[in-house]
């Protein structure tokens, strides 16, 4: 009886918690800009096993524990409570930087700035530009080439300084835009997290470290846990590998051990091994540590296919299937590049419905309780399935709306609502199971609709408001938000108060957002664009205006190889979730093949082979006794690798460059 009650009043969090996590995630909401793009350092977002809140987290962790085990009647915060705070900070970094603010003025801006009499967008792009969404191109010019003596004033000045009259109308309506999309995702998340997290049970690889450090620090066991021997040889590779890498960095003479290995040179550039002419090792240490915690089945699929990926590209070309780019048409893909990776649009369009069908009778609990009045059942959802369900589509249906407002056709417009949200679903249950820190979309959700339906589904200035749209939230996944709120989902089904816990998180993305808008429009009115890291980011808009251009003058339609590799893609992913669902010895899990054609996996592929290799050892002649044991020293991988990121990062802000850990 006195057992449960103290684990009961630990799941309980307090309001000053909260409040902590807020002003945790607004700072690295601040910093992050200034950090990333001014001083190019170590990026303290970045993935979805961010760098700044783990460090965070860690160090308040090591701080809480010394100082209960001093003060013994006075503790200021739970284990609970500080992953509560970390949860909120990861939830934040993602919106500082990739997943909303590194790209925000620059897909407005774009349109104006590289205007050219050659590409003649004064007269076929900016014509379809709404004015409420785009700012005017006074504010534009200054953006890019900064306030004339913006670097001598200070931050107030420049906040004083700022064009806001201009910027009113665009930041509201993208910001409706924006906060809508992120009501509806909670509200998506909501609905699914039961049946994925209760009746599927699903594995959440990412959340297992942060989890086993707050359990030992609620425990009691902070000193067995962090000296336990293996955790400390698995804490000791990274430190040594990083320190000694990093004072090469800084000092040249030092020698470095070498964490990237060129393997393309050893493949011939024709026949069966072509596809890996450009094969690269990456070696990372959190990442291996990562895929050691997720399941044998996942971590080997990963690796799998994407050698599979590699070998399709030789047996076209051995088989006398040369397909020409150009059969692709105009694509907004991040990395799609090669005929053969459309394959994943009808992949992930077989495993959604999959996931639908896993989910058939708590998809009809979830409707049967939206279309009754009999009181709900207990839940551990944030809020009721009832209320969620309703505020989820009038959420769509206002998202497609405000997309009517500006020019798309109302068909169209729901359409592209219920792509970019099935994506980001797939997604988001991809890199949750799969334990994926770094993920990154093949193709992007208008792709999809493009090949199905071809152009003319939309209007001009519809393929303008869609792509814009997509750019904003739902081309670049490597830090969106869904992921995170399935984490935090994941994180709160144990604990009480959840009305609290989901105040913070809307207090959190509320004020993330407006943080880090803040912080990029001054950063670049006070240095002016042009000179900022942003090519990655600028090159990304230009290429989206570039490809809406092409796309509205030319109507070109996908060639029927891509229609054909859609089927195959569909046809394959069908395959295998009947094979997973149907037999239980079957070893290949379908996730895996939605990695194939990832950036991401080319710099994780080698990472997780490692870490299924040491898995699968492990549990073949040691059990799960040896497995309890090892997983520490791939556990003090993780801890070892985001330790000397986050310190590294520190040293970056006070030297002229930085030593880069993880991958930007």
């Amino acid at each position: 009886m006195m057992k449960s009650k103290k684990n009961t009043s630990a799941s309980r969090i307090r309001l000053r918690s909260i409040l902590v996590g807020v002003i945790l995630s607004v700072g690295i909401c601040i910093l992050t800009p200034v950090n990333n793009i001014y001083h190019h350092a170590t990026p303290l977002g970045g993935g979805h096993f961010p760098l700044a809140p783990f460090y965070i987290f860690l160090i308040s962790i090591l701080v809480t524990g010394i100082l209960t085990h001093i003060f013994r009647n006075s503790r200021l915060m739970t284990g609970p409570e500080l992953l509560v705070i970390w949860i909120q900070m990861v939830i934040a970094s993602g919106i500082a930087y990739t997943g909303l603010a590194r790209t925000m003025f620059l897909n407005l801006t774009v349109p104006f700035q590289f205007a050219t009499s050659e590409n003649n967008w004064i007269d076929t792009l900016q014509p379809l530009l709404p004015q409420k969404l785009y700012p005017d191109q006074e504010a534009v010019k200054t953006l890019y080439d900064g306030l004339a003596g913006g670097r001598q004033m200070d931050w107030l000045e420049i906040f004083s300084t700022i064009p806001w009259q201009a910027w009113i109308a665009p930041i509201l309506f993208w910001g409706i835009f924006i906060l809508l999309c992120y009501t509806v995702l909670i509200c998506l998340i909501n609905l699914f997290s039961r049946q994925w997290i209760h009746n599927e049970r699903m594995n959440f690889p990412l959340l297992q470290v942060p989890q086993m450090i707050s359990s030992s620090l609620e425990k009691g066991q902070m000193g067995s846990f962090f000296l336990h021997p293996y955790l400390l040889v698995g804490f000791s590779l990274p430190v040594c590998l990083h320190l000694l890498n990093g004072l090469s960095y800084y000092y040249p003479s030092v020698p470095s051990i070498p964490t990237l290995l060129l393997a393309g040179p050893y493949f011939p550039k024709v026949g069966l091994l072509s596809g890996f002419s450009k094969l690269k090792i990456f070696i990372y240490p959190a990442f291996i540590g990562f895929a050691f915690l997720t399941a044998r089945q996942v971590s080997l699929s990963c690796w799998l296919f994407y050698i599979l990926g590699g070998l399709l590209f030789g047996i076209l070309a051995l088989m006398g299937y040369t397909i020409p780019a150009s059969s692709l048409g105009v694509t907004f893909g991040p990395t799609l590049a090669f005929v053969e990776e459309t394959q994943m649009i009808g992949a992930y369009g077989v495993f959604f419905c999959f996931l639908l069908w896993l989910s058939r009778n708590h998809l009809r609990h979830i409707v049967r309780q939206a279309f009754t009045t009999t009181p709900l059942s207990i839940n551990t959802e944030w809020f009721s399935i009832r209320l969620s369900f309703w505020i989820a589509a009038v959420g769509m249906v206002a998202l497609a709306g405000w997309g009517v407002c500006f020019g798309m056709r109302p068909g169209t417009a729901l359409l592209t609502i219920c792509a970019f949200f099935m994506i980001t679903l797939v997604a988001s249950r991809v890199i949750c199971q799969g334990g994926l820190a770094y993920f990154t979309l093949t193709a992007a959700p208008l792709d999809g609709l493009l090949i199905l339906f071809g152009p003319g589904i939309f209007s001009k200035i519809g393929l303008v408001i869609a792509a814009a749209a997509q750019k904003m939230l739902f081309v670049d996944l490597r830090e969106s938000l869904s992921p995170s709120l399935l984490h935090a989902r994941q994180i709160h089904h144990t604990m009480a108060n959840r009305r609290l816990l989901l105040f913070g998180i809307g207090l959190t993305i509320l004020t993330a957002v407006m943080a880090s808008f803040l912080a990029m429009i001054m950063l670049c009115y006070k240095y002016g664009i042009r000179e900022l890291q942003l090519e990655w980011a600028t090159q990304t808009s230009l290429t989206m205006y570039e490809n809406i251009v092409r796309l509205n003058e030319t109507g070109v339609e996908a060639g029927k190889w891509v229609k054909i590799f859609v089927i195959i893609g569909a046809v394959v992913m069908a395959l295998l979730v009947t094979c997973y669902h149907r037999f239980y010895w079957w070893p290949i899990h379908p996730i895996g093949y939605l990695t194939a054609y990832s950036s991401a996996m080319r710099i994780l592929w080698f990472s997780f082979f490692i870490g299924w290799l040491c898995n699968a050892l492990c549990m073949r002649y040691g059990g799960v006794g040896l497995f309890r044991k090892l997983q520490l020293l791939f556990i003090g991988l993780i801890i070892g690798d985001l330790l000397m990121g986050g310190t590294w990062a520190l040293v970056g802000l006070f030297a002229d460059g930085s030593y880069q850990v993880l991958p930007d």
